[in-house]
């Protein structure tokens, strides 16, 4: 074994993760390739978990955080201003959504979960109420209150209760479906959950502070949100008064084919959360709203690193390319092509239920055919997904799983990705397949 990961094993602590599942140690990056310390190159479909939308080492962002260290900008300002903040936060408004363009930012501690808690004290205040909803298989963090509105129960079981109240709604899904139909008839079901929730006054749910959603679960097994879904989600929020916040924490800036997902859907949410990729690979995180939610007090939401002028010099470069190459048109096309890729590199093999993503963000859920649930869909196949996994870290490639059973292999290759480089993400992972198939 190398020996850093050696030490890692024996000094950090057993809520380590990624090291688990690949158990790589790795000296070096760029692009969509990374090298581990025995000089052996890899793929990346992590990304950082979707932070590094320029890949490894873009030019751009290091030509910004060498200026920024050149220049001898402080590195941590708290929430006083500097021209590298305002430029990022000039950049950042001139691309939002229409609709909140003219709202408000407030910048969090650096992280998603962060942003999340943020949302929900700010939903809380403007609205005066407690509860909040959120979605069945939707992940918004490991912080209390961030995981109290996830949907996975695994990291809940030993906590017990996590001070929020929470309603958790069925989420519209090609497999699995909530309600056993799946297609527009089930999204047009849950759709319905929503508004008998909000609008129905024997409902039993005080009328909450907010609901929060994704656009596409990410961590839930790579769901988009239908159309139609979205179009009856934002009408039944705006009918009840009830601020919408969308986590897009993990598709914004192109990710899912669209600079925004909820823009791309007209979610129109009142409140956007934006972490990851929102820092050019950087720790950052934002929530912006409309500018009638603004009724918190000074100091209501802080944080010590929320300053972090390293990260907001690499945000506002990776925007500014991001938008002017028109990577999230490149990324949608890329996506189809990797979706297409995947499928036909299956071929008809049983075990793939559905390849599904929106953009760059891609998801192939693997069941155990010899055995089905009570609507008598094949069940999820972990076990068959991590055999896929270290297969294809074996032939080159770093994918993560998620979802139902941790049955979906998730790529999120960087939005730089060539489209060899998907081709070949796509070979690997049906040799990789076949190679799981034979070994269970």
């Amino acid at each position: 074994m190398d020996d850093l990961l050696a030490r890692q094993r024996r000094r950090e602590s057993s809520a380590r993760t990624y090291p688990r599942r690949l158990p790589v140690a790795l000296a070096s990056g760029r692009g969509a390739v990374v090298t581990d310390t025995a000089g052996r190159e890899y793929l990346d479909c992590l990304s950082g978990a979707g932070a590094l939308a320029l890949g490894h080492h873009h030019p751009i962002v290091v030509e910004a955080l060498e200026r920024t260290l050149r220049d001898a900008v402080p590195l941590s300002t708290l929430d006083l201003t500097t021209p590298v903040r305002d430029a990022f936060v000039e950049q950042l408004f001139g691309v939002l959504p229409a609709h909140l363009r003219d709202g408000c930012i407030q910048f969090c501690g650096p992280s998603g979960a962060d942003a999340v808690e943020a949302a929900v004290k700010l939903v809380r205040t403007a609205t005066g109420r407690d509860g909040m909803v959120a979605f069945a298989g939707g992940y918004h963090g490991m912080t209390h209150g961030a995981l109290a509105l996830t949907g996975d129960l695994g990291a809940k079981r030993a906590l017990g209760s996590l001070g929020m109240d929470v309603q958790h709604l069925p989420f519209p899904t090609a497999v699995r479906c909530p309600f056993g139909v799946g297609g527009d008839v089930g999204a047009q079901l849950c759709a319905r959950s929503v508004r008998a929730l909000l609008e129905d006054d024997h409902s039993g749910v005080l009328p909450p502070a907010g609901v929060i959603v994704e656009p596409v679960q990410g961590e839930g097994g790579v769901h988009p949100m239908p159309p139609a879904f979205a179009a009856e989600l934002r009408a039944a929020t705006r009918r009840a008064g009830v601020p919408l916040i969308a986590d897009e924490v993990q598709t914004g800036v192109g990710r899912a084919g669209a600079l925004w997902a909820s823009d791309a859907l007209g979610l129109e949410p009142d409140v956007l959360v934006l972490s990851k990729a929102i820092g050019g690979g950087l720790p950052l995180a934002v929530v912006v709203y409309r500018r009638e939610l603004d009724l918190w007090k000074p100091g209501a939401h802080a944080g010590t690193f929320r300053g972090n002028q390293l990260a907001m010099a690499a945000g506002e470069a990776t925007l500014r390319y991001v938008v002017s190459e028109d990577l999230p048109a490149r990324a949608a096309t890329l996506g189809t092509r990797l979706m297409a890729a995947l499928r036909a590199s299956a071929g008809d093999d049983v075990a793939v239920a559905d390849v599904r993503g929106a953009g760059l963000m891609v998801g192939v859920e693997l069941v155990d055919p010899s055995v089905t649930d009570g609507d008598g869909v094949p069940v999820p196949d972990g076990d068959l997904a991590g055999r896929v996994q270290r297969s294809m870290l074996e032939g080159g490639v770093l994918a993560e799983r998620g979802g139902r059973g941790d049955a979906v292999v998730r790529f999120l290759p960087p939005l730089v990705v060539s489209e060899a480089q998907v081709d070949t993400i796509a070979s690997v992972f049906g040799t990789a397949l076949r190679a799981a198939r034979r070994a269970g």
